[in-house]
């Protein structure tokens, strides 16, 4: 028999942003954006904060999202299940490739907390695919600390910091958007960053009139309002996500009992607690043969899916 945590198997429903929030983003005055800004970030900090059966698929969601957007940056051509392929067919300890190292950045952000230091930075650019000298590194982990300590509201915070980074380095902007994210978590107190940001990069917040229909990048004219509406529309997406991922967890849990397979308990927890789980997975308890089965077993019960579309290397998550 599985046993469960009942504090983290018991269902909540996540909360959404307040319709007003998302309306009129278009035409809203720099005051109304920091407003709804402010609005949406308070919606989604209690998810940020809480620690659901779920949250980790769900960060690891998010964290996805943002590696496909960086594609785009990147003048890469890869999507969603491109880079979990990336990840999921990389063996332990082995390189992934430059699109899978730009994914394992956004996963890393969504896993630790936010706090910097040069050596966390370091691996960050290594990951991006930027070189970067130590000592710039230690000057920009003192600019990241006094503009996240200078009290100034959260998303002016992101924003300032991004718009530091492409200032000093403008071919930095996929760092910019990674360090913006951090910068957000660390003035609203998070106990982890939420990889939000980076994905609406592309979007209509950064294209507004002002800028004649181009993107708005880092520190441009109109940067901090764009940076107030994105971060309203990736709060709204991000908790929409969650109800998803709640109600999924939800079904999973609740055929929990029904599995009898040794090392189903394992299965699970990955399930929950990660994007995709490969349908070949091995653990001590768990043969592949077996995991086979297992898995046969939870999509004729409706409680995964299939993320890969093939025969062959399937991919299940919530």
């Amino acid at each position: 028999m599985i046993r469960l945590d009942p504090a983290t198997a018991t269902p909540s429903v996540p909360p959404t942003v307040p319709a007003w929030a998302l309306a009129g983003g278009g035409g809203a005055t720099d005051a109304d954006a920091a407003f709804q800004a402010g609005a949406a970030l308070a919606s989604l900090d209690p998810l940020a904060r809480a620690r659901p059966a779920w949250s980790g698929a769900w960060r690891q969601r998010l964290a996805l999202k943002c590696a496909a957007a960086s594609m785009r940056l990147a003048g890469r051509a890869e999507d969603e299940a491109a880079l979990r392929d990336a990840w999921q067919l990389c063996p332990a300890g082995a390189d992934p490739g430059p699109a899978g190292a730009i994914f394992g950045a956004w996963r890393q952000l969504a896993l630790q907390p936010p706090a910097v230091g040069a050596d966390r930075l370091a691996k960050v650019t290594e990951l991006l695919g930027l070189a970067w000298d130590d000592e710039a590194l230690a000057d920009l982990c003192m600019q990241i600390e006094d503009l996240t300590g200078s009290r100034r509201p959260a998303p002016f915070a992101a924003a300032a910091i991004a718009a530091r980074v492409v200032a000093m380095r403008p071919d930095a902007e996929l760092l910019a958007w990674w360090l913006a994210d951090l910068a957000l978590a660390q003035s609203l107190r998070w106990p982890r960053p939420l990889p939000l940001l980076m994905a609406q990069a592309f979007g209509p917040a950064f294209r507004g009139e002002a800028s004649g229909g181009t993107r708005i990048r880092p520190g441009e004219k109109g940067f901090e309002r764009a940076v107030c509406l994105a971060l309203v529309q990736a709060a709204a997406e991000a908790c929409r996500l969650a109800a998803e991922l709640s109600r999924r967890a939800e079904k999973l849990l609740a055929v929990t009992p029904k599995l009898r397979a040794k090392g189903a308990g394992d299965v699970i927890f990955l399930l929950l607690n990660e994007d995709a789980v490969a349908g070949s997975l091995t653990t001590k308890n768990l043969s592949r043969f077996a995991a086979r089965r297992l898995f046969e077993r939870l999509q004729q019960l409706e409680a995964v899916r299939e993320l890969s579309g093939r025969a062959s290397f399937r991919l299940f998550g919530l």
